[in-house]
């Protein structure tokens, strides 16, 4: 097929502080990838590529850039590999994609796991093709060097990697673009990120610690570089995907739809999330590595090593960056093979793409970006909030238990001391009986789970009790005193009080906080198996750690970047917690291999954006301009793109609709795909049906929750807090980025 020779937009000016380095024993790594290809079968034959196919793109170049330290031996298995996976996207998509073949696509991925043993012992079956032949090949020749524990990571990314290309055929076969967060989401299992950062260990000679490799700074180094690899690789691959393989999976296509934008204006916004994903890398290595070392007492050889991780992840970005620009796969005037092509130095300062490389104009822009992250005035006037039309297709019910809810819950705020302050603790006074009323959180628990028993309404209203002090009592006594080793000691306590096994002796509780939620967890974890407390304990966990973040961001003032935002914004508002108190007592159980795909966890994960993005909305002023806080999702939005408050608010109701149909879509489309692949029984199918009305509740009664409790409303807001003395807010910097949702101001109002 003849590609189109006009490009659809410019490249961007991008964020490149590191220069790229080529490894010395390239040509030897493309003499050996050739030679492996051939016997592999994937060259002439193959009906996928040839050997002009294998040069023009050069994967040996994109691996001497991207490991430009390894030996020649790792540098040439590590060829290998990627000739095998690029080689796996090419042949599913001429064998699936082009004829949208799932079922032929899903027996194909089904028995690739079983060539990648984690003993090597264990016989792996006969291969029928070269992508079978080539992963045997590779896992017998990398394994042996890495730990049990690596092949295990290693192992499910590659699983990842290869099972969601499913995704990409079903989302091509009905002709749907996802949503961004949706996007982001899969394009880490299906683009390979996290695949390369395993053999980034391997490459460097760099193992991350089992101990701390499912940490968060060790997640947010390995998720930012994905996140950054993939959107660049959206840039330079637009054309080809979306001209020539009819692609809806592409970061530019994705914001193009989403924002009602031009091509360029969605490329320029990719190219700044982009910038903002790299300099979230960074803030993670200065910030967060330091105190994790410190926190888990590392040996100085396991520190070294996750230092050489965060380098290798480094080298690839810059690597990656430059192949992109020369290899004549993608969208860059042709690449390096091109007819014409000017040869090239490694070391030169001119040649292809340089004019998408300004480094001053890409520096400049970027660290006006990270300056406006930090110079957020607090407690602005932005009231009163503005609620929209929120979309939601479900109706709420309440529970007919709420009375007595309503009653038992100010009883028991009365008996833990949540209504009074804590002696000899500065700024704890923050609830009263007028307070809690107001707020009435019995209403929520009646919304969420209006099936409930009296009993089972009780313990969830008093857990939603428990848990909105506690999110209030963190940035009240730690946030304004700045005091993050305290707000560690209690999360170190407040872990302590639920133990998993009985034989395990908690502390004494010693404050109105530790009191509940001792009270709470004896009252929860006594039916619950010790794997079903541990998963709630984990739940619990994830949410008071992620009050830990909010603060250290407060500490730096710095406003999130919008991805770790999202994220991390689904642990602080308890979205597990909730979402499992809707489910106590009501005896389903859903099969743990659904429980372990992503298309529940993209079920889960839409419900909880949509929850936590509505109390966003209704938070606004009293978050902004009564608390002086920095964690809301309109002021992210507002930061990034340096809009106002009716833009931000327009682009945040659009991703909370967006997040509801794909919610809707995913219990419509994909469950029951999931329900026939796994050949799920009438029972199993029964209760992932009862999962997802669940989650209708707990959607619809949150939402009616927000709509006639008292805690966002401005007239509340000034009973309690009076007037606050509120800063000037500085004018906004880097007003370019506003271009692309500045039109759309004047829809909103």
């Amino acid at each position: 097929m003849t590609r189109p020779t006009t490009q659809p937009f410019e490249l961007p000016n991008f964020y490149a502080p590191y220069p790229a380095r080529l490894n010395p024993h390239l040509e030897e790594a493309r003499r050996h990838s050739t030679q492996w290809a051939r016997r592999l079968e994937m060259l002439e034959g193959s009906g996928i590529w040839d050997e002009k196919d294998l040069a023009a793109h050069d994967y040996a170049l994109l691996c001497a850039y991207t490991h430009p330290d390894c030996s020649a031996e790792a540098l040439s298995l590590v060829t290998d590999w990627y000739v095998w996976v690029f080689f796996f996207d090419d042949h599913f998509l001429e064998k699936f994609k082009r004829t949208l073949d799932r079922a032929g696509g899903k027996e194909y991925l089904d028995r690739l796991p079983d060539f990648m043993p984690m003993d090597l012992e264990t016989p792996v079956p006969e291969p029928t093709n070269p992508v079978e032949a080539g992963l045997a090949d590779l896992w017998a020749r990398t394994v042996p060097a890495m730990s049990k524990a690596w092949r295990a990571r290693f192992r499910e990314s590659t699983e990842q990697l290869l099972n969601e290309s499913l995704w990409e055929l079903s989302n091509i076969h009905i002709h749907r673009v996802p949503n961004p967060v949706e996007y982001i989401e899969m394009r880490r299992k299906v683009g390979g990120a996290p695949w390369s950062a395993g053999l980034v260990e391997y490459a460097a000679g760099a193992e991350v610690p089992a101990a701390v490799a499912g940490t968060r700074p060790l997640r947010v180094l390995r998720d930012t570089f994905a996140d950054a690899v993939h959107l660049r690789n959206d840039l330079f691959s637009y054309q080809r995907e979306t001209q020539d393989e009819g692609e809806l999976s592409n970061g530019v296509l994705v914001l193009e739809t989403f924002l009602g934008c031009t091509t360029q204006e969605a490329a320029d916004s990719v190219n700044e999330l982009i910038t903002s994903r790299l300099q979230q890398f960074e803030n993670t290595v200065f910030t967060e590595l330091p105190v994790l070392f410190a926190e888990q007492a590392l040996d100085p050889q396991s520190c070294a090593a996750v230092l050489a991780y965060a380098k290798g992840l480094q080298d690839w970005q810059s690597g990656g960056h430059e192949w992109h620009l020369r290899s004549s796969r993608y969208m860059n005037g042709g690449g390096a093979g091109a007819p014409g092509a000017a040869s090239w130095s490694p070391f030169a300062v001119g040649g292809i793409g340089t004019s998408a490389t300004d480094v001053h104009a890409a520096l400049a822009a970027s660290e006006i970006r990270r300056v406006r992250r930090y110079t957020h005035a607090p407690f602005r006037k932005v009231g009163p909030s503005r609620i929209p039309d929120i979309f939601m297709p479900f109706t709420a019910s309440v529970s007919p238990h709420l009375d007595r809810a309503r009653r038992n819950c100010l009883a028991w705020a009365r008996r833990m001391g949540l209504l009074e302050p804590e002696p000899g603790v500065p700024h704890s006074g923050i609830w009263d009986e007028e307070a809690l009323a107001g707020y009435d959180l019995p209403l929520a628990a009646a919304g969420m789970d209006p099936d409930a028993t009296p009993e089972e309404l009780d313990l969830n209203a008093q857990w939603q009790t428990w848990g909105t002090y506690a999110d209030d009592y963190y940035p009240a006594v730690f946030g304004r005193t700045r005091d993050l080793a305290a707000a560690k000691a209690t999360t170190a306590r407040l872990s302590a009080l639920m133990p998993v096994d009985d034989a395990t002796p908690a502390p004494a509780p010693v404050t109105a906080m530790e009191r509940g939620l001792a009270d709470l967890w004896s009252r929860t974890a006594g039916p619950m198996t010790p794997d079903a407390r541990r998963i709630f304990r984990a739940a619990v966990d994830t949410m008071t750690a992620a009050w830990l973040w909010e603060l250290d961001n407060q500490v730096q003032n710095r406003i999130p970047d919008p991805v770790d935002y999202l994220e991390m914004r689904r642990a602080t508002f308890g979205s597990d917690v909730t979402m499992a108190l809707g489910r106590l007592g009501h005896g389903r159980r859903i099969p743990d291999e659904i429980h372990r795909t992503g298309t529940l966890r993209s079920l889960e994960n839409a419900a909880a954006d949509y929850a936590m993005l509505v109390n966003d909305v209704f938070s606004y002023q009293k978050e902004i301009e009564y608390e002086g806080e920095i964690h809301n999702g309109i002021l992210v939005v507002q930061n990034f793109f340096d809009c106002d408050y009716p833009t931000a608010l327009a682009v945040i109701n659009d991703l909370m609709t967006s997040r509801m149909r794909e919610f809707q879509h995913i219990a419509a489309n994909e469950l029951p795909l999931v329900c026939d692949d796994f050949m799920l029984s009438a029972d199993g199918r029964a209760a992932l049906a009862a999962h997802v009305r669940e989650l209708e509740d707990w959607m619809s009664g949150i939402l009616a929750w927000h709509h006639r409790c008292h805690r966002y409303r401005e007239s509340a807001l000034r009973h309690r807090s009076g007037a606050p003395a509120r800063l000037v807010a500085p004018t906004g910097l880097g007003t370019s980025a506003a271009r692309i949702v500045r039109s759309r101001a004047a829809a909103v109002g």
